[in-house]
């Protein structure tokens, strides 16, 4: 679980030197008082057109310059033709190369980091992840990680390894508030799961990115809950190292990872990998204090296939709805039992224990409580009881009937989730 834009104007540097044009060496001027202008020169005898040796090669570079920095250039018009009259002044607004105003396109990959912009479009979709099981009467919590909301109605994104065998799971929202959580599904086998906050609505969901168009050299940051330290998380900077690694871990071998420096420490895991537009391009999964504060983040692209499938309960870990007793039917019950809790009902199922930080215990159910009816539909005994469950959905509120102590009551319970694994 713990295991935690903008581009300055480009100069052409192959454009030739702003100023004046070259002197010319019979300068014309206008004609002196009384003087007559000398007789035009003979025309030059035909021929092909002189050429210069620098405009082949402008146009050449240009060209690398293309492809190996990848700025975008606007159309430039390379004439051989000397005797061409001078072309006019751009319209207004017109941008012409060499122009030292003219701004290049921003590109995604490759531009640098504004951390504060960034921070102000990611940071609210970025959760901590509280774990907790069930010991003796209570819950204990065992473990922290991390998470991006993915929908504005609470849809969250981690890593399998953080949720994995957690009884619950509390959801810390980047203003400190706190709210129960149910899991959805996941796959253990590519570290991915998916969460859902409880009654959630009109939260701030990150923008998924493309990390195929990630280029080793990209800056990228880090968010998430490092070692569980405090309320904000914690922001870190680096660069891509790498593509399409492969990892393993434990038992699980992970593949297309995005390899950086930026340092991923226990209770990042499940936080998102951010690019300098403020998108989502990796999911933190794995950093290796031995080697030297290498961290490591699963491709966004490759995680975009496994919600859907997730959310189509196509997940290896699939959920179902869980109430959180255990159970004997009426019929089963020894006759001291039956005196000691005050059973009259003659069909139901008996709550023999709770447990803590279940839907039941939220709703205060109790030891010797006979469950006969959900919402409405009588419920004969244990069998009967699971089956109804089995109907709901995570999430759910149902309302039981009960029996306690001779008298009948209602109870609403907010069902919780309990993972299972296969179909």
């Amino acid at each position: 679980m713990t295991n935690s834009l903008q581009s300055a104007p480009v100069n052409d540097p192959f454009a030739p030197p702003a100023g004046p044009a070259a002197a010319d060496p019979l300068p014309l001027g206008p004609a002196p008082t009384g003087a007559s202008l000398p007789p035009p020169p003979p025309p030059a005898p035909a021929g092909p057109p002189k050429r210069q040796g620098w405009k082949p090669a402008l146009a050449g570079a240009l060209a690398g310059a293309v492809v190996a920095g990848g700025v975008a250039f606007g159309v430039v018009a390379l004439t051989d033709d000397d005797a061409a009259a001078p072309a006019p002044p751009p319209p207004a607004g017109e941008v012409v190369v060499g122009d030292p105003v003219a701004p290049a396109p921003p590109a995604l990959s490759g531009d640098a980091l504004d951390i504060r912009g960034l921070l102000d479009k990611v940071g609210p979709s970025v959760v901590a992840i509280e774990l907790g099981q069930a010991a003796g009467n209570g819950v204990i919590g065992v473990g922290a990680g991390s998470g991006v909301i993915i929908t504005d109605d609470g849809l969250v994104l981690t890593n399998a390894h953080v949720v994995d065998g957690a009884d619950t799971i509390t959801i810390r929202m980047a203003d400190g508030a706190e709210m129960p959580a149910d899991l959805v599904g996941s796959v253990p086998e590519n570290d991915i799961a998916l969460v859902q906050v409880r009654g959630a609505s009109g939260l701030v969901a990150a923008e998924l990115g493309d990390s195929d168009a990630l280029q080793v050299g990209d800056e990228v940051v880090a968010i998430g809950n490092a070692l569980n330290l405090g309320d904000t998380p914690t922001v870190t900077r680096g660069i891509v190292s790498a593509k399409g690694r492969e990892l393993e871990a434990g038992e699980t071998r992970l593949e297309n990872l995005l390899q950086t420096d930026a340092a991923i420490n226990r209770g990042n895991s499940g936080g998102p990998l951010v690019n300098a537009a403020g998108q989502v391009v990796g999911i933190n999964s794995a950093g290796i204090p031995a080697g030297q504060n290498l961290g490591f983040a699963i491709e966004i692209n490759a995680v975009k296939p496994l919600i859907d499938q997730i959310q189509e309960g196509e997940g290896s870990v699939q959920v179902r709805a869980f109430l959180g007793v255990s159970t004997v039917d009426v019929d089963e019950l020894e006759a001291a039992d039956r005196e000691r809790f005050g059973v009259t009902a003659d069909q139901g199922a008996v709550v023999v224990t709770v447990q803590p930080g279940t839907a039941a215990a939220e709703a205060d159910l109790q030891e010797g409580d006979v469950i006969t009816a959900i919402d409405g539909q009588p419920v004969a005994g244990s069998n009967e009881l699971r089956a109804a469950i089995g109907e709901q959905a995570p999430g759910d509120e149902v309302v039981l009937q009960v029996e306690r102590g001779g008298d009948a009551i209602e109870v609403t319970a907010q069902l919780g989730s309990r993972a299972v694994t296969g179909g």
